[in-house]
């Protein structure tokens, strides 16, 4: 070929149909480090984070009531904290998949990491990651799944005796065609359903459920967020023992207002978030 071109080679074009290869496969990367690092050299940039690490807000419920956005997964990892939590959180790979996009120069490839996470009392996420390195989406996974925490309502099949065990009431979720549908079951019964199903429930701390899922279910990705789509509705329905008058309490940023400013003001800090 370089004979007939004079010499020269191809360059930077795209060259002969067929011969463009796959791409690399990326390294693997670095371990996906500590949490309690994190902690200890964790600067809050936002007004939530700093009412967090100054101890002003004991509780992550607190946080749900007033419905509050997270935006830094270090907030997470002070209510979970492994010393300090009877329920630490735990993290799963549930799958990695290459993915690829067409350029010029060939394919790149890129890795895909889904992470369930939860601590088994009524808490659970869900974080997709897409990079180069393995260990980079795994890590950017975990993260993105403690920012979508959330809480799980849990409940009983029939007499509301020990603690709750199953859904409180019959949920579905979509995501792409798969539908899934979670269905209260008697104490005992354990989670009936797919090995996907399992994993995530048992993320969430519900031990007795009945599903039923159809459509392309082989496809883990759009499974995984069906359930999660689920599981984030048992707090969406107003059941009759929710229908008592509820006191509205200040806000955090309306409580801890004077403390913000005066924070804000030591550290020289211009707009906070």
């Amino acid at each position: 070929m370089e004979e007939n071109r004079g010499g020269f080679s191809r360059g930077f074009g795209r060259g002969v149909r067929g011969t463009r290869g796959r791409g690399g496969r990326g390294a693997r990367g670095r371990g996906r480090g500590s949490a309690e690092d994190d902690l200890k050299n964790w600067v809050p940039v936002t007004k939530l984070g700093r009412l967090v690490k100054e101890g002003k807000i004991v509780s992550i419920e607190e946080i749900y009531l007033h419905s509050l956005p997270i935006k830094e997964y270090q907030i997470i990892d002070y209510f979970f904290q492994p010393n300090e939590c009877s329920h630490p959180l735990k993290d799963d790979v549930v799958k990695i998949m290459p993915v690829q996009k067409q350029t010029r120069a060939g394919q790149r490839t890129r890795f895909k990491a889904f992470v369930a996470i939860g601590d088994g009392n009524g808490h659970c996420g869900l974080g997709v990651k897409c990079a180069k390195e393995v260990a980079t989406a795994i890590r950017g996974a975990i993260i993105s799944a403690k920012l979508s925490l959330i809480p799980v309502r849990r409940g009983y099949w029939g007499n509301k005796i020990g603690d709750p065990h199953t859904v409180p009431m019959k949920v579905s979720g979509k995501c792409g065609s798969v539908r899934i549908r979670l269905v209260p079951a008697p104490r005992g019964t354990q989670i009936v359903g797919a090995p996907t199903t399992k994993k995530m429930l048992n993320f969430a701390g519900i031990k007795d459920c009945f599903s039923s899922s159809c459509g392309k279910t082989k496809t883990k990705g759009n499974f995984l967020r069906a359930i999660f789509n689920a599981l984030s509705k048992t707090y969406g329905y107003l059941t009759p023992d929710l229908w008592k008058v509820t006191n509205f309490d200040k806000s955090p940023y309306e409580e801890w207002s004077d403390f913000l400013e005066t924070y804000q003001n030591l550290k020289g800090i211009k707009g906070t978030v």
